[in-house]
């Protein structure tokens, strides 16, 4: 049970989150290194408890993860609007292959438990549907647990949840790559999808969506199809524009009033869809010139096989300017570090070219595999 001094009221954002129904744990910071993963026992220990509550923590992508309360009634709420869009039935198998420290990987137990679903589920990896994952995979049916020697070829997944960098690594291996494309619906989310990765997943033969949501939303409230660029809000959701043109959450099987994102969207002509411009946080400000990090990266995304990530350092001269992190080897480089002519893009705008680039030996990541900005950001001010 949780002591009566962990359920004050939720503060630690509450200008982007009013009456958010998660709240904090006096332990509101969290170190993500040599942590130890939450197994599914200890999950649905948690969930069955007589508390009303359940431990979630927060990504970490924009600073420090916190440890949040979920309410119970709210996640089955949510796991039901999804299984209801997907139009999931019981005993329909499904794979979780996310960390169960993480909303993403909780709710996926969640939705198998309010619809039925068989779930089998493997280690977090880059590579879950490899034969060593699912040979050591444990399977959730029927309230029960067991594990499994195999799955067998001829039952194909109905649902399946990962992160673009699982998508992208499993579609690297042919036999990885023909599990996934069987899966019936393949929910996508976690991070942004690059062109490249886009354009792969439009060849597949069933239903494959990029959902948009966070830690405060229960996982996610928007999804959109493979090929378009428009997320339009599940059943029940309502979604609006702030002044700052931030996206407006209204879900009141969520969360309590009107959650104030920090991601600036576009929205359509009727205000019933949005396409995620990028986070207001991630505005670089350089001679007075405002950058969009996530837009700038998105230009850059096709001139590189390499992985690299845009951050900002302070300048006495500009204000800010815009710094490129690099992993060794990237060809943004040249040879002897050389710099990359920047001009020979020509959708890139003058003044949105990296002034600084610097090599890293991995770029920042996440427990989830997002960027981690936060890490990002100090690493650029440190050099």
């Amino acid at each position: 049970m949780l002591s009566e001094s962990e359920r004050y009221a939720f503060h630690g954002e509450k200008t982007c989150f009013p009456n958010s129904t998660l709240n904090p744990l006096k332990s509101n910071h969290l170190t993500t290194a040599n942590q130890s993963r939450m197994t599914i026992d200890e999950f649905l220990s948690e969930w069955e408890s007589a508390d009303r509550f359940i431990r979630v923590t927060t990504s970490g992508s924009t600073g420090a993860p916190k440890r949040l309360l979920a309410e119970k009634s709210r996640m089955i709420a949510s796991a039901e609007m999804t299984c209801d869009f997907l139009q999931l039935k019981p005993s329909d198998t499904a794979l979780l292959a996310m960390p169960l420290e993480y909303i993403a990987g909780k709710m996926m137990v969640v939705r198998a438990i309010a619809r039925q679903l068989r779930l089998i589920c493997v280690e977090p990896s880059a590579h879950p549907l490899e034969d060593n994952s699912l040979k050591n995979a444990i399977c959730l049916e029927n309230n029960s647990l067991q594990h499994i020697d195999a799955i067998d070829e001829k039952h194909h997944f109905d649902f399946i949840a990962m992160t673009p960098m699982q998508v992208s690594t499993t579609l690297e291996n042919d036999t990885e790559a023909h599990r996934l494309r069987c899966c019936r619906r393949l929910l996508i989310g976690g991070g942004a999808i690059s062109e490249r990765l886009e354009e792969k997943l439009k060849e597949f033969p069933h239903e494959v969506w990029s959902s948009y949501g966070m830690t405060e939303t229960l996982s996610h409230i928007a999804l959109r199809p493979i090929g378009s660029p428009w997320y339009r809000p599940m059943k029940g959701i309502g979604i609006g524009q702030a002044p700052d043109n931030c996206l407006t959450i209204d879900a009141p099987m969520l969360v309590d009033g009107i959650l104030k994102t920090n991601d600036i969207v576009e929205m359509n002509s009727d205000m019933t869809a949005f396409k995620v411009v990028g986070r207001k946080d991630n505005v670089i400000c350089s001679g007075g010139i405002k950058i969009q990090t996530e837009e700038l990266e998105r230009i850059l995304y096709p001139y590189t096989r390499a992985p690299f990530l845009i951050t900002k350092r302070k300048d006495d001269k500009y204000g800010e300017i815009v710094v490129m992190l690099t992993e060794r080897g990237n060809p943004f480089c040249g040879d002897n570090n050389s710099p990359f002519d920047f001009t020979r893009i020509d959708s890139l705008p003058r003044y949105w070219q990296p002034k600084l680039i610097i090599e890293v030996e991995k770029i920042p990541l996440t427990g989830t595999g997002k960027p981690d900005r936060a890490a990002a950001l100090r690493l650029a001010n440190e050099v």
